[in-house]
């Protein structure tokens, strides 16, 4: 069985791109399971809405993450109370609506998928060590879910490799979003999960993280300019491929992904 992980959407040429390509993706790799990270999909690339949570189903995604954009629209906080394919960050107050985890049934298997967001430079939310310990205590590999993916969306790359590290054997795969660029570090960690820093995005990144990048020169520069606003040329679609293994749900192979765009030149 083969997970197939896609890093932040940014703006219309990340949905565009996975409207377009996904589904032939897919069926060339022979993909089972597909998440992504949604908080940034919006027009404006802050947040997401009803329509592109929709359109992102309809293209081949089956279940999608979030992290400190999930609330930027309005109209997220009522559909994530009935759209349990839609996911927060587990660790935000439990005062919030919708969930931060849920498993999945594709076929005879179940998946967890777990949506974490980091401390350090970013929301505050709760300890997310604390909250993923108590995680680990309550769900067990292969006796709750057959396989476990953890979104860790965090800002910095010690926070991610710490929690790499302490699902490590315990989850099929633990990815990093939030930072836009993909690392090289993929590998199987020495227990056997499948780890990367960060997926990437799926944007134009002929930009500045997916963002207009004279306007964001201008806004470093303390020159005129506006609201950040993304990019809209030919996005790169950027995740990774674990292959997994049923009899003990851990990562038997795990691949970067990266096609079309700037980064596929």
């Amino acid at each position: 069985m083969k997970i197939f992980f896609l890093g932040d959407i940014v703006g219309k040429s990340g949905c565009l791109s996975i409207k377009k390509n996904l589904k032939n993706i897919v069926k060339k790799n022979d993909i089972s399971f597909v998440v992504v990270n949604g908080e940034n999909a919006a027009d404006n690339g802050l947040g997401i809405t009803e329509k592109i949570t929709n359109d992102l189903f309809e293209s081949g995604v089956q279940v999608i993450t979030t992290g400190n954009h999930v609330w930027d629209q309005k109209e997220t906080a009522k559909l994530i109370e009935n759209e349990k394919r839609l996911l927060r960050p587990n660790n935000l107050s439990s005062s919030y609506p919708g969930n931060g985890f849920e498993i999945f049934k594709i076929n005879e298997f179940k998946i967890g998928v777990l949506n974490l967001m980091g401390n350090v430079f970013m929301k505050k939310s709760e300890d997310v060590f604390e909250n993923s310990t108590n995680f680990l205590k309550k769900y067990k590999l292969k006796q709750d879910f057959d396989f476990l993916i953890v979104d860790f969306h965090g800002e910095i790359t010690s926070e991610k490799m710490a929690i790499g590290h302490l699902f490590d054997g315990k989850a099929t795969l633990v990815v990093g979003t939030h930072t836009h660029v993909p690392t090289n570090d993929a590998r199987i960690l020495s227990n056997g999960t499948a780890y990367q820093t960060d997926a990437g995005m799926c944007g134009d990144y002929n930009s500045v993280i997916g963002m207009d990048k004279s306007n964001s020169l201008n806004r470093f520069m303390k020159k005129n300019s506006v609201k950040h606003f993304p990019s809209n040329g030919e996005a790169s679609l950027c995740g990774v491929i674990v292959t997994c293994n049923s009899k003990n749900g851990l990562a038997e192979k795990v691949e970067s992904f990266i096609y079309g765009g700037e980064l596929s030149k």
